[in-house]
């Protein structure tokens, strides 16, 4: 069984999996795009609009995560290896899964910048 990551371990695999910056999630989540996926967390959000302003919450911190922040991270970084893995074959860039995925900060079909400040 494979031992659970270290905060620190996370910290890190958040930064690098995250590759969207706060204002780039929040502009995507005011699309129509954006709201067209995802489950109703009951209130007419979608469980990954929220997850993504939570995330946006913890880019933007100075503080170092608390234990709170890093369950979320936990979330976050299991929920974008698992989607990623669900990659259709056509039609990426106008998909659900694309979408999906842009919801929580990771956009599949960005490409890395490595001046970037979140890497």
């Amino acid at each position: 069984m494979k031992a659970k990551a270290t905060d620190t371990e996370v910290r890190a695999t958040f930064a690098e999996i995250v590759n969207m910056t706060p204002r780039e999630i929040e502009q995507w989540h005011a699309t129509d795009e954006s709201k067209s996926v995802g489950q109703d967390s009951g209130d007419g959000v979608s469980v990954g609009v929220k997850a993504g302003q939570r995330t946006i919450q913890l880019l933007r911190i100075k503080r170092m995560p608390n234990a709170d922040d890093i369950k979320h991270m936990r979330r976050v970084i299991s929920f974008i290896r698992r989607l990623s893995m669900q990659a259709p074959r056509k039609n990426r860039e106008t998909s659900r899964w694309r979408y999906a995925l842009m919801n929580w900060g990771h956009d599949p079909l960005k490409i890395a910048d490595a001046d970037s400040p979140w890497r």
